[in-house]
């Protein structure tokens, strides 16, 4: 998805990934470079690493899935998409981008280096 509805700065847009063989297999690798993007893997074993992703499941886990019993798989897809696309990235506001949404925060930054 990143790679169809971003316009990824070529060379500037980072990708980063944990150790999982789908993300350290070269077809990953090769595909993420041929898009602009810049892979990127933490070290083995460092806690700081990962720290902003596991708050992001951790809320997610609160506000979404301990909500509710979802009763097929493509019912909590499409609940994910939505608690990601809709409400995360538009609406949750985040004190680590200055209060901004990820969205806001992505607009600022892109339109403040065009200038």
């Amino acid at each position: 998805m990143a790679i169809e509805h971003c316009d990824a700065d070529r060379g500037k847009t980072v990708i980063h990934s944990d150790h999982g063989t789908q993300f350290t297999s070269w077809a990953f690798t090769d595909r993420a470079r041929q898009s602009g993007l810049v892979p990127s893997m933490g070290s083995v074993g460092d806690c700081y690493d990962n720290a902003m992703i596991e708050a992001f499941w951790s809320r997610m886990q609160v506000e979404l899935l301990d909500s509710r019993r979802w009763r097929t798989r493509v019912e909590l897809a499409n609940a994910i998409f939505e608690y990601i696309e809709i409400f995360h990235n538009r609406r949750r506001r985040h004190s680590s981008l200055g209060m901004l949404t990820p969205i806001e925060f992505e607009l600022r930054n892109t339109t403040s280096e065009a200038a």
